[in-house]
């Protein structure tokens, strides 16, 4: 057989897979955890007084480029996390599903694209999860449009979707394990900074080198290799109690907010699809299973719709594995220059502090004033700018333009110190380069900034 037909068959074959019915309970599931969790974030937001704290009460918002969106004015955040939490009760009860992913997708990433201070790997989860939901049939059973659309009712989704949703869960896993194959975590960093002594039961080791090297390289194991112990049967209830102790262990270690209780619900997506039917058969017998009729019944689409969603899958899986591997390409270590850490799962992986300084030089007379950065930035802001080139080049070029407004034509330079992982602090940037005449480095790296040269201290 000719190696070009070969190729073609597999890939029919694959396509033809892809298209074939499952039990859709784990759709279902999926989207009631995943609204679910969204409105009690949501909660948090007002509980908290977070939605005042990130986007009414700052001066300036480190918005990413090249958006450069701006906070609703006035009281309109408030109506926005509202209309949020509206709409993940939809999501949660199957109503108006389509219009309803769609919009709290795109509300949602309109307030995670406005503060880059406040970027979390889980934030950025919940924006691909709702971004891939809008396609997702998950309102197709068990939903209020499943009973005002009759013609959508039906216990079966493709194979596809359950596939992806495996691979968006797998992502962070393989990929924060892969995150911690560097140096200073194979040393024990930043976690011999990090553990407290306090914690329950083991905490009393905290301090002992062997105890820091085992929590380690266990994370590091875990996460390699926890999806593919998840995806064998033979070993997937273990693998699940393993990552859900892995989970719930990080929730009391730091304050990482929804994300391990999401996870833990999400992780349930490597079981039999048919398991959330299964479980409801033994509480009530009204739950039935699904008839050998209706899985002949199910309508495979067309070859151009097949043909159209094999492609954007294909096109969508292949970001997720190239994004978290850019850093590769960038020169420099990725947790110090920042180049190719976002949108990688570089989870927890760097205990980094800083302090900077702005020098504004007239150009007009060569005059240099140091700006209070407490007259433009919260605390929390400044604190996260600070060993971040990028985000002290964007305030660079807001200060440049705020004095331009008072018709002063300025030069921006930074005296830009940051320590990573307990080194001795080091400039992280050239402190003699104007950063209102270079350009923003797109790709990662940029000829000012300076490598790493600092050497690890051990405590031990």
């Amino acid at each position: 057989m000719p190696l070009s037909e070969t190729r073609e068959t597999k890939y029919w074959n694959i396509k033809h897979q892809l298209f074939q019915p499952v039990d859709n309970a784990f759709l279902v599931l999926f989207r009631i955890l995943f609204g679910g969790i969204m409105f009690w974030e949501v909660t948090r937001y007002f509980r908290y007084g977070w939605i005042h704290r990130y986007w009414i009460e700052p001066y300036y918002n480190f918005s990413y480029a090249p958006f450069h969106l701006k906070p609703l004015p006035g009281d309109y955040m408030y109506w926005l996390w509202g209309v949020l939490g509206l709409l993940a009760i939809f999501i949660t009860l199957g109503f108006l599903y389509r219009i309803s992913t769609s919009i709290f997708f795109l509300l949602f990433s309109y307030t995670f694209l406005l503060e880059q201070a406040r970027y979390l790997n889980h934030f950025y989860l919940v924006v691909l999860v709702s971004f891939l939901m809008i396609f997702l049939p998950a309102h197709h059973n068990w939903s209020i449009d499943a009973q005002l659309w009759k013609r959508i009712k039906t216990p079966l989704a493709p194979q596809w979707s359950l596939w992806l949703l495996r691979f968006i869960v797998a992502v962070p896993y393989f990929f924060g394990g892969i995150a911690k194959l560097n140096p200073d975590w194979l040393q024990g960093y930043p976690l011999a900074i990090w553990l407290n002594p306090g914690f329950p039961l083991i905490g009393q080791y905290f301090d002992e080198q062997w105890m820091i090297l085992l929590i380690s390289y266990a994370g590091l194991a875990l996460d390699l290799f926890i999806v593919p112990l998840l995806l064998w049967r033979k070993t997937r209830w273990p693998a699940f109690i393993l990552i859900t102790a892995f989970h719930l262990m990080n929730s009391q270690l730091f304050s990482i907010g929804i994300f391990p209780w999401f996870m833990i619900g999400a992780t349930t997506i490597f079981f039999s699809p048919d398991w959330p039917r299964k479980a409801l058969q033994l509480i009530t017998n009204r739950v039935k299973d699904i008839s050998q009729a209706q899985f002949e019944q199910f309508k495979v689409p067309g070859p151009l719709i097949q043909k159209v969603t094999f492609w954007a899958l294909f096109i969508f899986v292949f970001l997720q594995i190239t994004l978290p591997l850019r850093h590769l390409m960038i020169p420099g270590n990725v947790h110090w220059t920042e180049g190719g850490h976002r949108y990688a799962w570089h989870m927890k992986l760097r205990s980094k502090s800083g302090q900077t300084t702005f020098f504004l030089e007239n150009k007009a007379n060569g005059e240099r004033i140091v700006p209070d950065l407490a007259g433009y930035l919260q605390e929390w802001q400044a604190d996260d700018m600070h060993g971040k080139p990028y985000m002290i080049w964007h305030f660079a070029q807001f200060l440049k333009e705020e004095f331009a407004l008072m018709g002063v034509d300025v030069a921006v330079y930074a005296e830009a110190l940051a320590s990573l992982n307990g080194r001795e602090p080091q400039y992280i940037i050239d402190p003699n380069t104007d950063l209102t005449s270079v350009s923003f480095p797109w790709w990662g790296w940029a000829n000012w900034y300076i490598h790493l040269e600092t050497p690890l201290v051990s405590r031990w």
